[in-house]
């Protein structure tokens, strides 16, 4: 069965929720205090993997505000304990075909099942049996003669059939009446629904795993005082993942206390070590170089409070780059919580039951690369096979390309000083946009505007130019050249400006941490500028060959792509922009680069009626009317940006 929809009312900050949709997996988004956590507890109150942490508590739990007033409403007996949490499970095939196997075909009027809790702690279903349809099935299936057949169909419920059977028995009817009592006699005195939730689905319902920032592991312990804690049943939230941990090397208590071989110890513990490490490195990109290492020593005097007595086991992890080894517990809580989260799941699921993972705030202390990395996890690991929750606020926990997993949790009580109406108070889970305030939308922006970053000017082919006027001329003469039948620039390429020489560096450093993408740059060159661009691939950012310039064409020292179009086109390109009679003569200056001598002429005569030279206008003006120029543009040009062309898609065919 998958969890369907949820419905949290008169639950901490929660006055009524609104019933929302659950996926394979679901975001849950809002600020700090909008009430997320609360959505997550009221959940997992319905059926938590450790028992002792399923009871609600009317003096904790209940809207403060309100708590008085409901008491006394349930003991005078105005109203009902509120349900606090209902929830829709839909039926899978294999366990709607075992029921109609034994109760007839149509049993079930649908495939919905709705568990709810209230405030008593009593967990109440919802499913509807048509008991008409049983009561055919296993009449039918008693084989009775047509005597009492015809009889006994006219019946339609469990209680009217058992007092039918109790008005027809004589010696005659014996046998055939105790073949139909012991087909109905499972169903005893309780409704159809609650004896096929018993007997066929009670088994099938998931547990929730429940994991926040208090179930990591402190990453040493004292054994005695765990065992202590387990055998009373007073475990703390931390205990939990080390248990996992010891149940995965398959170790028990007295095995850590009093091993028969010191080696086999060791054995176990280096196994579980190894068979974590590599889980976590799968999906942990921070740092590729460490190892868990797990060891049990006698107490020492010097040990922590509270280890001083009798063994310890402590968790390190060993960096083999650095051949250092540091606690657990010291490193970043990132870390720790990934890998406790780890090692108690792993432990979960080898017990092999139907699980749903609520994790709150699971990228809290994450680099923004390591919730990547969570989000990798949950994808490759957990979708299909369990159904999470999980709580964020952070846009790199929000997957932009599946925005129809996030819900928007807000309490727009929290934003004003005014009151409310009723129906608006408290925490509200929407997946309407139009209707989530700007703080709630926050994290969904980013989440959309790092998309926009990764994909509007950016592809898995991406060739990095300075400003938009390259991009213009670019795509352009491509164009020319495919026309003539002639090489142009790879449609594999994604063309990218960046805004300014000053800016390549920086983005191609950006780019370059993009796993699988291929980036090359073409771009303009001067003197100032040749170690910044050289230390594009002396610093292994960039292959050498994939950091092209215009002067590597042109075979000098300095060059723009505008001299690749040679002086006397260029100027064509101003003249007829700016409505100028402009040539190469009258430019000032020896500068090899055109757009060089071009600024300081208009800095001594500027262009009339205040317009200043922008090199995007020529570049603008080229693209608008390139058929009607394109028969003046100069064979050698079209012969340099071929060989332009050329050397960037081989970079693609490798």
């Amino acid at each position: 069965m998958k969890l369907k929809t949820v419905h949290v009312q008169e639950f901490q900050s929660v006055r009524d929720s609104n019933e929302f949709e659950i996926g394979d997996i679901t975001c849950l988004v809002g600020k700090n205090e909008a009430g997320k956590t609360a959505i997550l507890q009221a959940l997992y109150r319905l059926s938590p993997i450790i028992e002792n942490e399923g009871n609600f508590d009317v003096t904790n739990d209940y809207p403060r505000s309100d708590v008085e007033d409901y008491q006394q409403d349930v003991e005078t007996g105005k109203r009902k304990p509120a349900t606090v949490i209902s929830v829709k499970f839909d039926l899978a095939d294999d366990e709607i075909s075992e029921i109609e196997s034994d109760l007839g075909k149509g049993v079930l009027a649908d495939r919905m099942l709705v568990l709810n809790k209230n405030y008593e702690n009593k967990q109440t279903i919802n499913l509807k049996a048509n008991e008409e349809v049983a009561i055919k099935f296993l009449i039918e299936k008693s084989e009775l003669p047509d005597r009492l057949l015809e009889k006994f169909l006219k019946v339609s419920n469990l209680t009217a059939l058992r007092e039918e059977i109790k008005a027809n028995v004589n010696d005659e009817n014996t046998d055939h009446l105790k073949r139909l009592e012991d087909n109905i006699k499972d169903i005893g005195v309780k409704s159809l629904a609650q004896y096929i939730f018993i007997k066929y689905l009670a088994n099938y319902v998931p547990k929730f795993l429940y994991f926040d920032e208090y179930y990591q592991m402190k990453g040493h312990e004292n054994l005695e005082t765990l065992i202590a804690r387990s055998k009373q049943g007073k475990l703390e939230k931390h205990d939990h993942p080390l248990l996992g941990l010891l149940e995965i090397a398959r170790i028990d208590f007295e095995e850590l206390l009093n091993p028969a071989r010191t080696q086999d110890l060791v054995n176990k513990l280096e196994g579980a070590s190894n068979h974590l490490s590599k889980k976590i490195l799968k999906y942990w990109s921070q740092n590729k170089h460490i190892e868990l290492r797990f060891d049990v020593r006698p107490a020492r005097p010097g040990d922590p409070e509270g280890m001083r007595q009798g063994n310890n086991l402590w968790a390190s992890v060993y960096d083999s780059k650095h051949k250092v080894s540091t606690l657990l517990g010291t490193r970043s809580r990132g870390f720790v919580w990934f890998f406790s989260f780890l090692a108690w799941f792993d432990k979960q699921q080898k017990e092999e039951q139907p699980l749903i993972l609520l994790l709150d705030e699971p990228g809290l202390f994450l680099h923004g690369k390591a919730q990547e990395d969570l989000l990798r996890y949950m994808e490759k690991e957990l979708n299909g096979v369990h159904q999470v929750v999980y709580t964020t606020h952070s846009p790199f926990m929000v997957d932009s390309k599946r925005f129809d997993r996030v819900r928007i949790v807000q309490d727009r009580e929290m934003d004003t000083l005014d009151e409310l109406p009723e129906k608006e108070r408290g925490t509200k889970v929407i997946t309407d946009v139009l209707e989530a305030t700007d703080d709630s939308l926050f994290p969904l922006q980013g989440a959309l505007g790092y998309e926009i970053y990764q994909t509007l000017f950016v592809g898995p082919f991406s060739l990095v130019v300075e400003g938009v006027s390259d991009l213009l001329m670019l795509q352009t003469i491509s164009g020319v050249l495919e026309k003539q039948g002639r090489t142009g620039l790879s449609q594999k390429w994604t063309i990218t400006p960046v805004g300014g020489a000053d800016k390549v560096p920086t983005y191609v450093s950006m780019l370059s941490s993009q796993k699988g993408m291929l980036i090359a740059t073409l771009i303009d060159i001067q003197t100032k500028d040749r170690q910044q661009v050289e230390n594009l691939y002396k610093k292994k950012l960039l292959k050498k060959q994939n950091v092209l310039t215009y002067a590597d064409f042109l075979k000098r020292d300095e060059a723009d792509l505008e001299d690749v179009f040679g002086d006397d086109f260029y100027c064509q390109l101003v003249n007829m922009e700016y409505k100028l009679e402009l040539k190469p003569k009258d430019l000032p200056g020896s500068n090899p680069r055109i757009l060089v001598r071009m600024e300081e002429h208009f800095k001594n005569q500027p262009i009339k009626e205040k317009a200043s030279f922008n090199h995007y206008r020529p570049a603008r003006y080229f693209a608008e009317n390139i058929n009607n120029i394109e028969k003046n543009i100069p064979s050698k040009t079209l012969d340099i940006f071929e060989k332009i062309f050329k050397a960037l898609n081989k970079l693609i065919e490798g």
